[in-house]
């Protein structure tokens, strides 16, 4: 089981924790929404809880609780920049039998 990091993602974890002052890492998550039935959901891990799993990736931990980790088992995490405004997470999950149209939900 794992999930990871680009090189591009890890150095943005990296420097939005410096800027923050704080945290242990990107907590990664799925939560029931969209059309497709799930999203990703990301924030900051400041804790570690009981069921979570700790994945490295360039020198940048990624924490995942148990209860999401057959959805997000072989994601990887990258960060694309397409100009000044629009850059952001891309998951790809190997997991995920579908989108729906906008992109923002998917399927397992």
């Amino acid at each position: 089981m794992t999930v990871t990091l680009t090189e591009a993602a890890a150095r943005h974890v990296a420097s939005q924790l410096e800027r923050r002052g704080h945290g242990l890492g990107l907590r990664v998550a799925t939560k029931k929404s969209g059309c497709s039935g799930f999203t990703y959901a990301v924030d900051y891990a400041d804790e570690l809880g009981a069921d979570d799993r700790v994945f490295e990736s360039h020198g940048v931990k990624v924490v995942v609780d148990e209860t999401n980790l057959s959805r997000l088992d072989g994601l990887e995490i990258d960060f694309v920049k397409t100009n000044l405004l629009n850059q952001g997470f891309e998951f790809h999950n190997p997991n995920a039998k579908d989108h729906c149209g906008c992109g923002e939900s998917f399927r397992v």
